[in-house]
């Protein structure tokens, strides 16, 4: 009788505070009331059947639909630097007109950043899954039966298109269906995929033609096509469009048909509920001050990450080898072969370790290894040990691209995905990746400028942009492993 009298109680105040954000505290009041028998009602649950946090077939399958679009991402993003050689000989393409087809997968991820998070609003997570991989499959025809450059533009525009739907809801799906003490693993392999396809495509792009490889870089589209029909929708998702008599259905395919879900289902109807209450958010009310710690640490971890020089050894890694004196090609296969063991590291730490010791960690490898190829190009300027120029560049760029995959890569979509509040997540998430895709045209053309003016600034420079990733994430972004999403927003609102 307390508890049910506490809570109506703190629900009447969470009705009072709507207008000041205050929508979730109960959330974390309750972990603290223990009932009559002891113990709290999160115990009582799992201790009626099968714990709601175990991982089950459905979730690991919804989960690798989920990611095979970032496969095709990271095969679309190397396919340029592969194909190079065979696209300007068979069709003519002059150096500035294949610049501009490359980069033109930028333009396409400003435009559909626009509206991912919209479109995943509107007809859910998993069409906008099927969207993506539809528009994958329409770029990679247009650049397959290429007669000349505006096909290509056009194709690789339409990719890019893809690409950032695919970057928003990708990791909002997988988020939201999977148990909290694996959701980071979960959502960081993501970044998992995208290495491979990389590595893929850098492996394959030697024995194939172009337009083959084009060919290749449908199946995964495909997959993902067919694969959305069998999965679930995100419960949270369904709640909020009112499809509530779905949630618990959906909850135990996702977490076993034994599980005992009703705890999380009861958490995800009361945020929903509250949240619904609210006056119906508009573009420019992600700007008000309740969600302004969501959106600094939003916006300040995806562009300290791409002017950190992912973007810039990423497309230019070709140059900066031939400019410090390595071989390209053992450089480049490398670079392919060390991202994927780290990637597959990042992952297994990410619900282990939490992801601001691992987010520090990797900020902090990147600033080393920034500063040791930037020392590599300032001895080179002194006229030193040429060899030593191509070694400490060499060491610098695998430990920039090890260390990268292992946390910067993936954690900042994980937390970004955990922490928009779901009244908001649409709007901002759209604003959040057209300005990651927005920085990255903006590194990706600047960069070789910058390089060519000074290559020893350059990288001291990046060195201290990811010495200040560790003091951002220090100071303002929380721990999110093992939280519940209600519980996470809970916590932001109480430090407004």
């Amino acid at each position: 009788m307390y508890t049910h009298t506490y809570r109506e109680r703190e629900r009447e105040r969470e009705r009072e505070n709507m207008e000041d954000g205050q929508v979730n505290r109960r959330l974390l009041l309750e972990e603290k009331i223990e009932d009559p028998d002891g113990g709290s009602s999160g115990e009582r649950a799992a201790e009626g059947g099968i714990s709601s946090s175990s991982v089950t077939a459905v979730v690991v399958f919804s989960t690798s639909i989920a990611v095979v679009g970032s496969f095709g991402y990271g095969f679309a993003a190397g396919f340029s630097s592969q194909a190079e050689s065979g696209i300007r000989s068979d069709l003519g393409l002059s150096t500035a007109a294949y610049s501009l087809f490359g980069s033109m997968l930028t333009i396409g991820g400003m435009v559909g950043a626009t509206v991912s998070g919209k479109v995943a609003d509107l007809i859910g997570r998993r069409f906008a899954m099927l969207l993506s991989g539809v528009w994958f499959i329409l770029g990679w025809l247009a650049i397959l039966f290429a007669q000349g450059a505006w096909m290509l533009d056009v194709g690789r525009a339409v990719l890019g298109f893809g690409i950032a739907i695919q970057a928003f809801v990708g990791p909002a799906y997988i988020g939201e269906i999977s148990p909290k003490n694996t959701r980071g693993g979960f959502t960081a392999a993501n970044q998992l995929l995208n290495c491979c396809g990389l590595s893929v495509v850098y492996f394959v792009g030697n024995l194939v033609t172009w337009r083959t490889l084009a060919i290749i870089g449908i199946i995964p589209c495909m997959v993902q096509v067919v694969g959305v029909f069998f999965i679930p929708e995100s419960p949270r998702w369904l709640v909020k469009i009112g499809k509530e008599k779905d949630l618990e259905a959906t909850l135990r395919r996702l977490r076993g048909k034994d599980a005992d879900v009703s705890q999380e289902a009861a958490e995800i109807r009361d945020y929903i509920e509250i949240v619904q209450q609210l006056p119906k958010a508009k573009f420019l009310d992600m700007f008000q001050r309740k969600y302004a710690h969501s959106l600094t640490i939003g916006f300040g971890l995806l562009l300290l990450a791409i002017f950190g020089g992912t973007v810039g050894i990423s497309y230019y890694a070709s140059s900066i080898y031939e400019a410090a004196g390595c071989s390209v090609s053992v450089g480049t296969t490398t670079m392919a072969i060390v991202q994927i063991p780290f990637s597959v590291l990042g992952l297994l730490l990410m619900d282990k370790t939490g992801r601001r010791p691992l987010w520090m960690f990797s900020a902090a490898g990147t600033c080393l290894a920034n500063f040791l190829i930037g020392l590599g190009f300032l001895l080179q300027n002194l006229n030193q040990n040429k060899d030593l120029t191509a070694i400490l560049v060499f060491s610098g760029i695998q430990l920039y691209v090890a260390t990268f995959s292992a946390g910067m890569a993936s954690t900042p979509w994980v937390v970004v995905s955990e922490l928009l509040p779901l009244d908001i997540k649409g709007s901002a998430g759209s604003l959040i990746t057209f300005c990651n895709w927005a920085s990255a045209w903006v590194v990706s053309y600047g960069y070789i400028f910058i390089l060519d003016w000074n290559p020893a600034g350059t990288f001291f420079i990046l060195a201290g942009i990811c010495a200040s990733t560790v003091v951002f994430v220090a100071k303002l972004v929380p721990e999110t492993k093992g939280r519940t999403l209600e519980e996470i927003q809970a916590s932001l609102t109480l430090f407004t």
